[in-house]
């Protein structure tokens, strides 16, 4: 790490560092502990313009969020295409129809891609139902979520679930550690506290109020920047940005995906927490952190009303024909899942065989659903229509 370049940092400070890196090479450095959170940094007046975008995006998707008559429906779906995003930012990629077509009921063995793409949904709709019960976000429930996070993963070892026992490296594979482009605090005590520190700042609003989006700027640069984790930071850390706008009450519904617009500029995204550890200008970072939230709130609010006129369009072809029973059953489960088999719907809505495949004809004669294809296996369909707008990008 270039330590000349975070000396005279105005938000954080460096502490030496000594030890053996993991090609048993003595090491001699310093790390960077960032400064706990006050409040609300003074900002630029372009700034400021971002933040005002941000919150009306995320007011329209909020309003676009309670027309939906069952959110469950679509959180499915949402919570699935950030999974798949979230994960790709850290190198772990799947397919999203693949992603999509997962049965959680099934046995049949999947990619180990799959299984850590699909550790992050059941994190997600955890951290969700806590956050929406109205429980504060806790060190127990974030080591709980990581331990989940890493199962089955080449990180899933004595540091699975519970904050890095180790100090590590950002941005150095192999090479001297002298060569990370940034080194967080070390392990310990202080870093326990650094992470109460922050979770009490996320949960505690001033009397005053805070605005949501400068909050979960200051959380996300924090939680990066703290990186208490030894796998899985930039998954919990993009989460947190969720879980923080919940509990400050400007997202009710937990359809928000963050990580497109994010993974899309990885590089600007780096760049930009470094510059503001070395510099201290909470400007440049809120900004660009500001611009992401408004376009994926934007983007999120156009998914979900093109979701539901698909929904909408499905639903009148289906009165056109005089469908009834299971028939408009499976057709109004297929916003949640676009790719489906007759034997998951049968098993589903606790049908026999037949009558499921008597349903998926007539859906396939309304243009409803057509075969998978791409799946071998025969019996998978896929609503197309639904299909193409979750995987817009």
């Amino acid at each position: 790490m270039d330590v000349e370049r975070f000396r005279e940092s105005p938000i954080g400070s460096l502490v030496p560092i000594r030890g053996t890196d993991g090609l048993k090479r003595e090491y001699d450095h310093f790390a960077y502990v960032p400064h706990p959170l006050g409040k609300e940094p003074e900002l630029s007046n372009s700034a400021w313009h971002a933040v005002s975008r941000a919150n009306r995006a995320l007011g329209a998707l909020d309003k676009a969020s309670r027309q939906v008559p069952n959110p469950a429906l679509i959180r499915m779906p949402m919570i699935r295409r950030e999974a798949q995003s979230t994960s790709a930012l850290e190198g772990t990629y799947a397919p999203l129809d693949r992603v999509l077509a997962v049965d959680d009921t099934s046995d049949k063995p999947r990619s180990a891609e799959l299984d850590e793409i699909m550790n992050y949904v059941e994190v997600a709709e955890r951290a969700f139902d806590w956050v929406q019960a109205g429980r504060r976000i806790t060190p127990g429930l974030l080591t709980d979520l990581h331990r989940t996070l890493v199962k089955g993963t080449a990180a899933d070892n004595a540091d699975a679930g519970a904050a890095r026992s180790v100090q590590v490296v950002i941005g150095s594979r192999g090479a001297d550690i002298t060569d990370a482009r940034f080194i967080p605090q070390p392990p310990g005590i202080e870093l326990d506290a650094a992470v109460r520190d922050l979770l009490d700042w996320i949960n505690e609003a001033p009397e005053g109020g805070r605005d949501p989006v400068i909050a979960s700027a200051l959380a996300h640069y924090q939680f990066e920047t703290i990186h208490p984790f030894n796998d899985g930071n930039g998954r919990l850390g993009r989460l947190l940005i969720v879980l923080g706008l919940m509990r400050d009450g400007v997202v009710t519904e937990p359809l928000l995906s963050v990580s497109p617009w994010f993974e899309a500029r990885r590089d600007v995204y780096q760049d930009q927490l470094a510059r503001l550890s070395e510099t201290g200008d909470w400007s440049g970072w809120v900004e660009f952190f500001a611009e992401g939230i408004a376009a994926s709130a934007q983007e999120t609010a156009t998914l979900v009303d093109d979701l539901l006129d698909v929904s909408q369009k499905h639903m009148d072809t289906l009165r056109g024909a005089g469908a009834t029973g299971v028939i408009l059953d499976v057709a109004g489960s297929l916003l949640a899942s676009p790719i489906v088999t007759k034997a998951r719907l049968a098993k589903k809505f606790g049908k026999n065989y037949q009558t499921i495949s008597n349903a998926v004809v007539k859906l396939q004669q309304l243009g409803i659903l057509e075969d998978y294809p791409f799946e071998a296996s025969q019996n998978t369909y896929i609503a197309s229509d639904i299909f193409g707008i979750l995987t817009r990008r």
